[in-house]
């Protein structure tokens, strides 16, 4: 692997306005952040990876800041992460290489692809079929409903962004660029963008899960469903462990277990 994650400490971040009035008012956009740390390694480069993803890079073995792009997206919090790279592999991205956070155990990840085509104020819920192979849509499996647009700076359209710089009828300066999000899944050149939702923690068992988009309307959107989906939480951790016994002929250890339940 790259990337070099001992050695490097003290990482802070930044957010920096874009502006500030007389008032004390700030401009929260473009949202960009100023990354800081300390390390002692000698004869190398820092990669700084926002979410898992390839943000900027150091252009000099002494330099130990950064301002890099942040996600428009209010609600989830950012993951922003430092590491060490060989001077010849400054440029190389290895966003494949990072571990994405681990789900706990019983709980499902799933993606949604967040496109253009989504309207404004548009949101999904999930719904799940609690094991028995049929989904209930009346009753919702999302607490609340998941905002695609949680801030307006992640939606492109006419008017939507900078207006009159995009293109005739579709200001896309807020849009994925071209190879930047879910690549192929947006429009050519533009791409789209993905969100995940994490379940609740679940039992034992085989899902089917389900997302309908609903617009500021209130009108529905067909569900996409997913295939089904098995569900095996860790085992419960124990209060106490003890030797019932050991025969030496056979090597054989049985072990007494006590449920901490």
């Amino acid at each position: 692997m790259a990337l070099i994650s001992e050695g490097i400490e003290s990482v802070r971040a930044y957010e920096l306005p874009g502006g500030i009035w007389a008032s004390g008012d700030y401009v929260g956009t473009p949202r960009i952040a100023l990354v800081r740390w300390r390390s002692g390694l000698s004869d190398m480069l820092y990669q700084v990876y926002v979410n898992g993803r390839y943000a900027g890079v150091t252009v000099d073995t002494h330099q130990r800041e950064i301002v890099v792009p942040l996600p428009t997206s209010l609600e989830p919090p950012v993951r922003i992460e430092v590491f060490a790279v060989k001077p010849e592999e400054t440029h190389t991205d290895f966003g494949n290489e990072i571990k994405q956070p681990a789900v706990d155990s019983g709980r499902v990840r799933i993606s949604l692809l967040r496109s253009q085509n989504l309207p404004l104020g548009a949101t999904a819920i999930v719904y799940f079929d609690g094991g028995t192979g049929e989904i209930d849509y009346q009753k919702p499996l999302s607490r609340l409903p998941i905002r695609i647009w949680p801030a307006w700076q992640d939606k492109a359209g006419f008017g939507m962004s900078r207006f009159g710089v995009g293109d005739f009828g579709y200001d896309s300066a807020a849009a994925v660029g071209f190879g930047k999000g879910s690549f192929g899944n947006g429009q050519f050149g533009l791409d789209a963008d993905t969100i995940e939702w994490i379940s609740p923690e679940l039992s034992t068992g085989t899902y089917k899960f389900a997302v309908k988009i609903i617009d500021g309307r209130g009108n529905e959107s067909s569900a996409s469903e997913t295939e089904s989906i098995t569900v095996t939480p860790a085992a419960r951790p124990v209060e106490r462990v003890s030797i019932s016994s050991f025969d030496r002929q056979t090597n054989r250890l049985v072990l007494n277990i006590e449920d901490s339940s």
